[in-house]
């Protein structure tokens, strides 16, 4: 357990010392588990006395911190002492974060992201995010006036603001409906009256409730508890319905779960089966989530299988790909298997289904196959000897029979209204080397025969997939139950269509081939690799992902908004700022003596504490300045806050600057250059703020950038809908400024970096950067559509 005899006696001194009060630390002692952690947590942090706010979080470490983590107390123990954990919401993140990798080695830097270490939010964005929600509950707050539940609301901006002030907040909210509301009138004084205990009033007043509560958070849902325990699975999946009346209720003996359960300790076993025929986008991040997170969340495993029946398709690029992405994404596998790991179990339970009288070889074409499935009709060998279809099965083994000359095929229900229980293809034959297997197989199993067999082999528990396959569920349990092999769990929920692009791997495909975009990584595209060359990390994918759920619902479009206000809520809290200049303008100071440069400090985060350097970078202020060609105008008006003739703006960290003269080209629409004054006492109070980059010493450019503007893919929401999907592609999707100007401080910056750039958005390195020009792409615009605005 981690405390026990060996641990000093505590008295009630120790705990006073420690800021506990008098009646908590008084309970401590009467309690001995309690005691008995108290004194190892005391032990290990080695204090006799601090702080009441750090004493407290020590107090909650000793009862509430999770036995399956003890090795990691000291972690955790030594964050608080150092403030890097220093409020109750910090500690219960960091409590979760540990009961769920146990004893797994501790990963600092998610230990620390998951707990909010660094994050610091102002009292400029708890006032923001509090007028958000109240104008969000306006209708509420109208109605019930004080008589609203504050906590419900303290709770809603808490969501949004995890690590922020709970106390700050709810006195901002408390302000703010004093503000709205006025004095409180009589009625407001009058506590509701409870209702009776009756029942229909009882059911009424949820009702009531209902209607003004605010829903929880899709975040705070755990998606898995809609999956049954590995030993319910003794009921009856699917039924399995046939022409001539007959009914298979496809189910596990207690048998045969008695013997899957004992293979598997009783875990939940999933697996993630991609086919390695392209790369990865985020429809399978999906996929991801649902199977390995189950696993995760079940303490189980799951299998990363790559379905690899088709030997032509199939590249060792792909499958390199898909192994290290998934891992990106946050997933560890259990194992990494192939179909193909398993083409002699599939090739003997063909022969046994052969030998049942449930399979045979046949001669059609595809052109036959597919006739005869429209007309009902059995195929003219469907009931041909079973020893005749043994040897022939055996000489498509060998490879005497030539390629496109037979298949074996099940036989289950050519009458059958569902077309997935026609006789499907189990085998073809292939003279084609396999990428895994070699050349050992000229015959090459369908994912049909395959799949259901191999989540079986492998003794899957919950063998999930999307929508598309629910028809073909009772072929599923077809093969399983003709064999009598054991039977996963199978569940299917609603594919992911995201709006402004394409999902399909056939049209992704085109796209790549055809050199419509840059590669399988190009930014536009909602390949995992794309999204994550654009800026975009695993944990924003993963959240969207929990947003959206995981249920059974249509396949209705999410619009990619929605995918880009969780990117845009990460980036806020991780990205520090800084600035950069897309279309610079010159602009010379010209009461800034020459030569002369002024170091300046600006802010990498909206909160930087004052007295700590390293929330802050440098930024040169000299004669020549460059500002946005957007920020300048010749005619000023009420509702523009930029530079213009005779006009001040305020320069970001530095200088409010006035437009004394404009210096024209050859015409008078070309603008070369803007001579301006500054106000070296900063008197002056423009309400317009600019961001700049100066000439970090006299005559010497700033530093030049490479940047990629980039917008949807597609001009429709549903591009895949339209015969001519590429010519719906949107011609200005990509746009490459080839010299922005950067503070000297970028310099520094590698892949995998990101930043705000103050007024323009987020952007993160790209692949394409070189030691002499840097190339950055913008992930995501400031400005929110979906949900709230973005960080000014």
């Amino acid at each position: 357990m981690g405390s026990g005899g060996d641990a000093p006696k505590l008295r009630l001194e120790t705990l006073l010392a420690l800021g506990l009060d008098q009646r908590t630390a008084g309970n401590a002692l009467v309690n001995s588990k309690v005691t008995a952690n108290l004194a190892a947590v005391i032990a290990e942090a080695g204090v006799s006395g601090c702080d009441k706010s750090v004493g407290n979080l020590l107090y909650s470490v000793a009862t509430k911190y999770p036995t399956n983590a003890l090795v990691h107390r000291p972690v955790l123990i030594n964050h608080i002492l150092s403030t890097k954990i220093k409020n109750p919401a910090q500690l219960d993140a960091a409590l979760s974060f540990l009961t769920n990798i146990g004893h797994d080695s501790l990963d600092m830097k998610k230990f620390e992201e998951a707990c909010g270490v660094g994050v610091v939010v102002s009292i400029e964005e708890i006032k923001s995010t509090v007028a958000e929600v109240l104008k969000e509950n306006m209708e509420a707050i109208m109605e019930q006036r004080y008589h609203i539940n504050v906590g419900n609301l303290c709770g809603q901006v808490r969501k949004r603001h995890p690590w922020g002030d709970a106390k700050a907040t709810k006195e901002e909210i408390d302000k703010r409906l004093a503000e709205i509301l006025g004095p409180k009138t009589e009625a407001d004084n009058i506590k509701p009256m409870k209702k009776k205990k009756e029942k229909p009033a009882k059911v009424e007043e949820k009702k009531v409730a209902a209607t003004t509560a605010a829903p929880p958070s899709e975040e705070e849902l755990n998606p898995y508890t809609i999956f049954p325990q590995p030993e319910e699975n003794f009921k009856v999946h699917t039924e399995i319905f046939f022409s001539n009346g007959d009914i298979w209720r496809a189910h596990n003996t207690k048998e045969i779960l008695e013997k899957h359960l004992k293979a598997t300790g009783g875990k939940v076993m999933t697996r993630f089966p991609p086919e390695p025929n392209g790369y990865l986008h985020i429809g399978h991040a999906k996929a991801m989530f649902i199977d390995f997170g189950l696993a995760k969340e079940r303490n189980g495993h799951c299998y990363l299988r790559f379905d690899d029946t088709n030997p032509e398709a199939e590249k060792k690029e792909y499958i390199d790909h898909i192994q290290e992405i998934v891992r990106w994404m946050g997933w560890d596998p259990y194992k990494v298997t192939y179909t193909s790991d398993y083409f002699q179990d599939l090739y003997d339970h063909a022969v046994e289904l052969i030998r049942k009288g449930l399979a045979y070889v046949d001669h059609q074409t595809a052109e036959e196959i597919k006739e005869y499935r429209e007309k009902k009709m059995n195929s003219p060998w469907r009931d041909r000897p079973i020893e005749e279809s043994l040897k022939l099965f055996e000489d498509m083994r060998r490879g005497l029979i030539a390629e496109g000359a037979a298949t074996l095929r099940m036989k289950q229900d050519m009458q059958n209204e569902n077309k997935n229980m026609s006789d499907l293809i189990a085998y073809r034959i292939k003279f084609t080397p396999h990428p895994h297997a070699g050349d050992k197989w000229c015959i090459y199993p369908s994912y049909d025969y395959a799949h259901c067999m191999v989540d079986s082999i492998e003794n899957v528990t919950h063998s999930l997939c999307t929508l598309e396959f629910d028809i073909r569920r009772p072929s599923y349990y077809w093969v399983l139950a003709a064999l009598g092999l054991y039977q996963p769990y199978v569940w299917e929920y609603s594919r992911l269509n995201i709006s402004n692009s394409v999902m399909s791997k056939r049209k992704l495909n085109r796209l790549v081939t055809e050199k419509w975009v840059d590669g399988w990584d190009d930014p536009r595209l909602l390949t995992l690799a794309g999204l994550r060359r654009r800026g975009v990390s695993s944990t924003a994918i993963n959240s969207f992902i929990r947003g959206i759920g995981i249920t059974r619902s249509d396949n209705s479009l999410i619009r990619v908004d929605r995918l880009e206000y969780h990117i845009r809520e990460e980036l806020n809290k991780t990205a520090p700022r800084t600035m950069v200049v897309l279309r610079p303008l010159k602009v010379v100071i010209t009461n800034l003596e020459e030569g002369k440069v002024l170091d300046l400090d600006g802010k990498m985060w909206p909160d930087a504490p004052a007295d700590d350097a390293s929330s802050y970078y440098k930024v040169p202020f000299s004669r020549t300045v460059y500002i946005e060609k957007t920020d300048f105008r010749l005619k000023d008006s009420k509702d523009y806050y930029g530079l213009a003739p005779g006009k001040s703006a305020l320069l970001r960290y530095a200088f409010p600057i006035k437009c004394t003269d404009v210096i024209y080209g050859d015409n008078p629409d070309d603008i070369v250059e803007i001579r301006a004054e500054y106000d070296p006492s900063k008197t002056s109070k423009p309400k317009g703020v600019l961001h700049w980059v100066a000439e970090p010493a006299p005559g010497v450019e700033p530093l030049k950038l490479e940047v990629r503007l980039f917008e949807k893919l597609f001009k429709s929401e549903n591009p895949a809908e339209l015969e001519d999907w590429l010519g719906d592609l949107n011609p200005h999707s990509k746009e490459v400024i080839k010299d922005a100007y950067a503070v000297p401080s970028l310099a520094s910056a590698v892949l995998g970096d990101k930043f705000q750039f103050e007024r323009l958005g987020y952007f993160a390195v790209d692949t394409d950067s070189t030691p002499e020009k840097l190339v950055f792409n913008r992930t995501v615009t400031l400005r929110d559509s979906y949900g709230k605005a973005g960080p000014k």
